[in-house]
Order: C-alpha cells, then sequence, then structure tokens
C-alpha cells in the first residue's frame, strides 16, 4: 500500500474518477463531498496526503486547509481547482498547501504529483541522530521537529525543509530558482511565487516582527539569505 489519501471533492465524477485511479496505483482512497466531512474524516482517518477541491459546499477548500494545516501540520495537500488565476493559487499557499493542480487534469499528473509529495515528505523525516543549532533555534533533524527558545515551532513539510537549507547554509544567498528545485524538485511545474508565499509564511511562524525580519533575509534581484547572528 502506497498510502492513505482523502479526496475532498463534492463532484462525485471527479471524486470517483480519482478514487479508481489511485486504486488503481495500490492507494487507500477515503471519500468525503464537504467541506465540513472532509475534516471529520481527516481527523478520523488520518490520511498522509489530502486531494482538496477549492470550490465546495458550506466550508471551502480554502478554511478546510486552514483547518488542517493547523491541526495536522505534518500533511500533505495539494489543491484541486478549476480556476488557474494566480490569486487562487497564492491563496491555496498561504493558507497551507503544498502544491495544487488545475482542472481539468489527467489524472496520471495528479497521481505523479503525490507520489512526488510523498517521497519529498518521506525524505524529510528519514531517520537521523543529529540537531543543528543556529541560537535560538534547534533543528532536531530526528525528529524533524524546530524549536525557538527550547519552544517547539509548528511548521509544514515545506518550511521544514526551507529552514532546514538556510540553517545548513548560513550566510548563503539562495536564487528563488535554487529553493523552487531543492525544496519542490525539478519536476515542479510551477513558478517560484510558491517560495515567497511559504517564506512568508514561515516569517509569520518564527520571527519578531515579520514585517522586519531578522532571520530570513531578503537579498533584491536575487532570493533570501539566512542571517545566523555572525
Amino acid at each position: 500500500m502506497q498510502g492513505k489519501i482523502l479526496i475532498i471533492e463534492d463532484e462525485s465524477s471527479i471524486r470517483g474518477f480519482l478514487k479508481i485511479n489511485f486504486e488503481r496505483n495500490d492507494f487507500e482512497v477515503i471519500e468525503a463531498e464537504s467541506g465540513e466531512e472532509g475534516i471529520r474524516k481527516a481527523i478520523l482517518e488520518k490520511p498522509s496526503i489530502v486531494l482538496l477541491d477549492i470550490m465546495l459546499p458550506g466550508v471551502d477548500g480554502f478554511k478546510v486547509c486552514e483547518t488542517l494545516r493547523r491541526e495536522f501540520p505534518k500533511i500533505g495537500i495539494i489543491m484541486l481547482t478549476a480556476k488557474s488565476q494566480d490569486m487562487d493559487k497564492i491563496m491555496g499557499l498561504e493558507y497551507g498547501a503544498d502544491d495544487y493542480v488545475i482542472k481539468p487534469f489527467n489524472p496520471m499528473e495528479v497521481i505523479l504529483r503525490v507520489k512526488a509529495l510523498i517521497r519529498r515528505m518521506d525524505e524529510s523525516f528519514t531517520k537521523q541522530e543529529e540537531v543543528i543549532e543556529s541560537p535560538p533555534f534547534k533543528l532536531d533533524i530526528y525528529a524533524q521537529k524546530i524549536y525557538k527558545n527550547e519552544k517547539e515551532i509548528d511548521v509544514t513539510p515545506k518550511e521544514y525543509a526551507l529552514i532546514k537549507i538556510f540553517i545548513e547554509n548560513p550566510s548563503k544567498a539562495f536564487s528563488r530558482d535554487e529553493l523552487l528545485n531543492l525544496v519542490w524538485g525539478y519536476t515542479f511545474v510551477g513558478d517560484f511565487k510558491i517560495v515567497d508565499v511559504n517564506i512568508r509564511r514561515l516569517r509569520a511562524k518564527i520571527e519578531d516582527d515579520s514585517s522586519n525580519p531578522k532571520y530570513i533575509e531578503t537579498i533584491w534581484g536575487t532570493g533570501y539569505r539566512w542571517n545566523n547572528g555572525k
């Protein structure tokens, strides 16, 4: 079994189509047709990946995404949207999504994106006995946890990957393309806006004042750099 996936989609034809294809690829599939049902089943079933439609009856996909990310910081979330506007993509990422797929889509593309996300999550959680420190931060590689002044910070897999890259490479300036390739992979279909969105979310969690960041510095015209205080 490759993993447990929750499909939150109100259109039964799309939900059924995805279910058939994922089951053929050895996934356990749970279905939900509304945001409320999706949240409830996520709590009960604890899937590793959620495919989440934006346009849902009742609680919309953005709110569901926000709730799932808060309750399950390590879960993988891929948004399904019929809209191609940048704002919908950005909003989904702002609320905690790891990736997005635009309808109409090829089911094989969705399966490959899910497998790629699971692979990155598995690599991120590879057992290692190591602690990296960049005061006031401590990165526990074995437990995949980040602490600031000994207090744990809840981060998503992408946010964890970003801060790990930064802390392991203090003072190095990374371009957006470099971060995109390192964290999302060379096969990621999208642009570097996803990097900016995740940096903004990470700053909100680790900075004393996210509007005046001290640790993740913006290098204008290039990208970002970790300031370890040295």
